[in-house]
This record gives C-alpha cells, structure tokens and sequence, in this order.
C-alpha cells in the first residue's frame, strides 16, 4: 500500500523554488531571496537540497546558493513549493516511490498568473525521473500533515473552503485524501490563524506532528488574541480524536517593512537530522528554540529567518517538500 511518510522519516532531499514573483514581494523581494538561499544552506548541511528557479534567474539563484545547492532550470511563477510541488507516497515493501499531483489553484485564484506552478509537481517529477499519478482534487501541502501511522490533520476553513472543490461534499474529500495519501482517518481542526489571509487557514501554521498520535498545536497565552477561540477549540478537536496534545503558547508578532504579523514557530522544518525552525527576533524565539530541542530529542535545532517569509505569507514549511527515501 501507498502511504505518505512522516516528515522525520528518511528523506532522500528537499525540494525548493527560487522567488520568482517580484510584485507580490514588493520590497521584500530582495531580502527573500537572500533567506531563501540561508535556508537551502542551513537544509543542506543535513540533506541534499534541489533549488528549482526560473530560468531567467537560474543563474542569479545559482551564485546566492553555493555549489552547497543543487539548481535546476524549471519555469515557476513563484515559490511556495509545499503547495505547488509533488506529495510523495511510498511502499516500503515494494521499494516504490509516487508522486502524487495534485491539482493547484493558487490558493483559490488569489495570485495570477499561476499555470508554471500548477505544472511544477509534473516538470519536477519529470526532471527527477519519479512515477507521477494525477490527483483530481485541489491540495496544498501546507494544509494537511501526516503521522505516518495512519493519521491526517487539516483545517475545515481550508479543505472545505468554496474556492478549492466546491462541486465535492466533505466526504467526498476525505475519501480522496484516503485513496491518495494512504492514511486511515481525517481528523478535521476548525480554523487556522486569523493573520492567515492567503492560505485560509493552513495547517502548518497551527499544527504539526511530533509522533505517531502525538501533535504540537499553536495556542496563546492571552484570552484577548483573536485567535484564542479558534485555538481552544482545534486542542478540543485533537483531544476528541484521541490525540496527544502538546501545546506551544508562543505567537510572536514582528515589525519589518510592513504591518505586524506573526512568525509562527509551528511552522518548522523538519529533515535528517535536524529541525528547521523560522525566527524574526523576538523575545520568545530562545524559549521556542529550547522547547523544540526537547520536543525532538537527538535533533539539531536551527534557526533561520522567518520575517520576509512571514510578509509573503508563510514560513520554511511552506517553501519545503521533502523527498522521502525510497
């Protein structure tokens, strides 16, 4: 059977996209590109990193990599590969490895033009030589995660937003997410963070797993958050489901050429060996950091920069697909 790995299971790399779309950048465009070249070398200190970048920018993104990172010339209209790029499933028993396109939309047609993105998981899979299977459904991988033992977490606001498959019932969704990723169950938490406006609620903003039945929710610590419901309510979910729940209170909100908005730690990497977590120098980043250490024992902790990310709409999870081993 075909299952998606855990994120801590094995990878074989990591795969990545240059930025590409200048105007939704604004003037964070430059500082992006230099954290996203920091975050494929801090990747690549642990696993093999392939940077896909546009062809105009192939080289401009060759020279800010390093010889450290692998890039390869494929047409993107912008970066946030979690989303756009393929979702791998594997056999163990088989030594089979898929990857399964699923079909983008831009987050429900908030960004055009969009058409390099919606074919990256195919021109990806293609460059790297792995079995390819279409998925008729509208999937970003920021919005679900995996334990591995059977288990998906998502967001109601998300999956079941009318943007993404509106001609398809809850059901309906569930089922395809069975048949596609192998898991056994959907576990459905309610919303994601109110300061996600583009994504509508991505789960790796709020959520990710830590072991099989075991999940690290975002919470806050004072009731006047606007985000306070909706997080009590998505711990009550997971315990109702019978998941271990550990909690992490911390939301910091940072300052950077823009309005203040949040740079959720939650929204971290994890690869061989090592957790990839996003930072924008506030004063809990040195607790989260100690916390996660303990929460992934026998793993580096690394900090990377999450501001720029955070303006442009998500953090390291959201720019990461990993490829697991096969």
């Amino acid at each position: 059977m075909l299952r998606m790995p855990a994120e801590w299971a094995p990878h074989e790399r990591t795969l990545m996209g240059w930025p590409a779309r200048a105007d939704m950048w604004g003037p964070e465009f430059a500082q992006a590109k230099a954290d996203y070249a920091e975050i494929a070398g801090a990747i690549a200190a642990f696993e093999p990193v392939l940077m896909a970048a546009h062809p105009a920018q192939e080289a401009e993104a060759r020279a800010a990599c390093g010889a450290g990172v692998e890039v390869v010339p494929i047409a993107l209209d912008d970066s946030w590969v979690r989303d756009s790029g393929p979702i791998f499933v594997t056999d163990g028993a088989a030594d089979r490895r898929v990857g399964v396109d699923f079909g983008f939309n831009a987050w429900g047609e908030k960004f055009h033009p969009y058409a390099d993105d919606a074919a990256y998981a195919e021109r990806v899979l293609a460059h790297l030589g792995e079995e390819r299977i279409e998925a008729p459904l509208v999937l970003e991988g920021g919005s679900i995660a995996v334990d591995g033992a059977g288990t998906l977490l998502t967001t109601e606001q998300c999956l079941l937003h009318p943007s993404r498959n509106p001609g398809l019932s809850r059901d309906e969704i569930e089922a395809a997410l069975i048949e596609r990723l192998g898991v056994e169950r959907v576990v459905w938490l309610g919303q994601g963070l109110v300061e996600d406006h583009d994504t509508d609620g991505h789960v790796d903003n709020i959520a990710a797993f830590l072991g099989p039945g075991r999940v690290l929710i975002q919470t806050v610590a004072d009731e006047a958050n606007p985000n306070w419901p909706a997080c009590r309510q998505n711990v009550a979910r997971a315990r109702a489901a019978g998941l271990e729940v550990v909690e992490l209170p911390l939301l910091p909100y940072v300052e950077h050429a823009g309005p203040a908005t949040v740079v959720p730690y939650t929204n971290f990497y994890v690869c061989n060996g090592a957790v990839i977590v996003p930072v924008g120098g506030a004063e809990t980043d040195a607790e989260a950091l100690a916390w996660l250490g303990e929460l992934w024992p026998g793993r580096e902790v690394v900090p990377v920069p999450g501001t720029s990310l955070a303006h442009g709409g998500g953090g390291v999870h959201c720019i990461t697909q990993q490829v697991p081993a096969a």
